[in-house]
């Protein structure tokens, strides 16, 4: 005898099990109810066929449990129908995001560097568990809090002691910033100064980022150069020549360069997206000797010991050509990325090209450069002066 869901003692009769018990409504549609093992309401599933993919869609529909026993059948069946004509018309179900971690999840799925974030700092924490309905001011102003206190670390080396130091303003900022992102595409923001006013908690501190207000012009970056050895120097003068992020550079294969073209193929970035650059002649200059004789799977930039740099093995010769050299303390390879970039602002390119070249967004680099377009414009309006 086939199952009839809609009669409720036929339903309280049900073994609670795993799998749902399923009613065929039509072709590709069905309902399923799941018992409580808690002697809840029990919970209803629906399932649709997609034609497109050959597989079966599945929508969880909750308990209906602020209805009447003889009432919940009814209203499951409309809304596994109502399903049903969606799937069969082309669309396609989403995951219920329940959770802070599930919002996290979503938004990180083609953001590397945010779901390596949210591993560090959010799945594992308190407010990962925290339902997105229930989220409240008081649960991120405690997870910021936490986060503060946690050091950051300096050194990842496998041997000797781990180092780890305060964490900085702008470290707790970038934290702060992907979170924000993600709750920001699930959440509209609550009232101001209430306890729904969630984004309040994640406000980024103010004049933090010390690093990207640093500037190098060219002869100091001209400078930097001579004082470097010559292991580290072909790195260096390519960061100086390319607004690419330092890690981004050092992660470059031979085969990533085209020298027939000129063209440089960015695959491992922030954005987790590869993207294909034509480079200036100065810059594939670089390119072409470092690319020289080595298989496609060989660093671009390689050490003396046959490894790529990374940021233990870049940070002690930076640092000290900067001393030597005797520029402002605190340049890093980072600085490096953010001259380059601010030149390229000051000369007027466009800031969505520069944005696609520097592997972000025209919104980022208005937000942080926006003020050098204004200049330019400015400057070049009074060079048409008589």
């Amino acid at each position: 005898m086939a199952l009839d869901l809609s009669k409720v003692g036929e339903r309280e009769r049900l073994k609670r099990q795993r799998e749902p018990h399923w009613q065929r409504l039509r072709a590709g549609c069905f309902l399923g109810f799941r018992p409580s093992k808690r002697g809840g309401a029990g919970t209803w599933i629906a399932r649709a066929y997609d034609e497109d993919s050959g597989k079966y869609q599945l929508k969880s529909l909750g308990d209906f449990g602020e209805l009447a026993g003889n009432a919940r059948f009814a209203a499951a069946k409309k809304e596994a129908e109502k399903l049903a004509e969606y799937v069969e018309a082309g669309g396609e179900i989403r995951a219920k995001l329940e959770t802070v971690a599930d919002a996290c999840r979503e938004y990180a799925e083609s953001k590397p560097e945010a779901e390596a974030r949210f591993k560090r700092y959010v799945y594992g924490d308190p407010l990962g568990k925290v339902k997105l309905d229930k989220l409240r001011k008081r649960h991120l102003k405690e997870w910021r809090e936490r986060l503060e206190e946690t050091p950051s670390l300096v050194s990842r080396s496998k041997e000797g002691e781990t180092r780890t130091r305060k964490r900085a303003p702008s470290t707790v900022n970038r934290d702060m910033a992907v979170l924000r992102a993600a709750l920001s595409k699930v959440l509209s923001p609550g009232a101001p100064k209430s306890e729904a006013a969630w984004q309040e908690a994640l406000r980024a501190i103010p004049n933090a980022d010390r690093q990207r207000t640093l500037y190098l012009d060219r002869d100091q970056r001209r400078t930097l150069l001579g004082a470097l050895d010559s292991e580290i120097a072909p790195f260096v003068r390519a960061l100086c020549l390319l607004p690419l992020r330092p890690g981004a550079m050092a992660a470059l294969m031979a085969g990533d360069f085209d020298k027939r073209t000129s063209e440089l193929t960015i695959g491992k970035d922030k954005t987790g997206k590869p993207r294909r650059i034509q480079l200036p002649a100065e810059a594939a200059g670089v390119m072409v000797e470092q690319s020289k004789d080595k298989l496609p799977s060989a660093p671009l930039f390689m050490r003396s010991n046959g490894k790529a740099w990374d940021k233990n093995s870049w940070k002690k010769p930076i640092a000290a050509a900067v001393k030597a050299a005797e520029l402002p303390v605190g340049a890093t390879a980072y600085t490096l990325r953010h001259s380059t970039i601010t030149d390229l602002v000051s000369a007027g390119l466009p800031l969505l090209t520069i944005a696609q070249i520097s592997g972000t967004s025209a919104e980022m680099i208005e937000r942080h450069y926006g003020h050098l377009a204004s200049d330019a414009a400015v400057k070049a309006l009074g060079e048409l002066a008589l």
